[in-house]
């Protein structure tokens, strides 16, 4: 293949490709290895990390005698409802710029696109305080709600909107469909690549949400994962065991998400235009 292949440098590419990405893989291999160790388990040498005694009763012991499963499952409501809300909101938000006629339409695009210039945290205390008079802290709701204002996915969808064929639109007016209807059947089914890159990409923030969850959440019962999971591991200052499986637990579903959904997020970071 190397020899078919004009480029002279291939060689050195797929080396230096093979070598990030052990390096990538590494730091998850090890904290696979340490999470199925004994509780209290200690070596100053490497690679007896890697070297029995197994065990799996830490996975069973943080599931069922901690509050990790909880939090997890916090984190899945939250974030499978944000991806949920955000999806219909930004998409009725886009097809209403780009299909509908009505005054000030351009306008009311550029505060969308001076949306992206402001920083989520110079809206914290606003959000919170608007939060706190709707009675919505310390809920799912004020978890979720908040999440789902998404400037740039109106943004994205409202430009795929755009390309949508006019005679496609107009032949479903002449048959009498409502806008609604060319929402839900025509210009949503064509914008699915679209629709899965911004569903992907706001689960995935929506499950790494840190400082809202931090700031509106009072009840340990409420916690996300990157929010318990400092609070566990403080107890375990000194420990790696028992840290690194709570870490485990939390990744592994991001692993699985991401091992199922390779293919759409390869694409919906080319379609995006999204880097880094």
């Amino acid at each position: 293949m190397l020899r078919r292949n004009r480029d002279p440098k291939l060689g050195i590419k797929v080396a230096f490709g093979f070598v990030m990405a052990v390096l990538f893989i590494f730091p998850i291999v090890w904290m696979l290895f340490v999470s199925i160790k004994p509780d209290g388990y200690v070596t100053t040498q490497p690679l007896k990390w890697f070297l029995p005694p197994y065990t799996f009763s830490n996975y069973t012991t943080l599931l069922f005698d901690s509050l990790i499963l909880r939090w997890l499952v916090n984190s899945l409501i939250v974030a499978a409802m944000t991806t949920i809300l955000t999806l219909i909101v930004t998409s009725l938000a886009a097809y209403a710029i780009s299909q509908m006629k009505f005054r000030y339409k351009n306008f009311i695009f550029i505060f969308f696109l001076l949306g992206l210039m402001v920083p989520g945290e110079a809206t914290i205390i606003p959000l919170y305080e608007v939060a706190k008079s709707l009675n919505l802290l310390d809920t799912y709701a004020g978890l979720i709600l908040p999440m789902i204002a998404s400037p740039l996915g109106v943004i994205i969808l409202k430009s795929f909107f755009d390309g949508v064929p006019k005679e496609v639109i107009e032949s479903g007016v002449m048959d009498g469909c409502s806008h609604f209807k060319l929402y839900y059947k025509i210009v949503c089914p064509l914008a699915k690549p679209a629709l899965s890159a911004i569903g992907i990409f706001t689960f995935i923030g929506s499950w790494n949400n840190f400082l809202w969850p931090y700031i509106s959440i009072l009840s340990e019962t409420l916690y996300t994962l990157p929010v318990g999971l400092p609070v566990f591991n403080s107890a375990y200052s000194q420990a790696y065991v028992l840290p690194m499986t709570a870490n485990a637990i939390a990744s592994i579903p991001v692993i699985i998400a991401f091992l199922i959904f390779e293919k759409q997020i390869v694409r919906g970071i080319s379609f995006t235009g999204i880097k880094g």
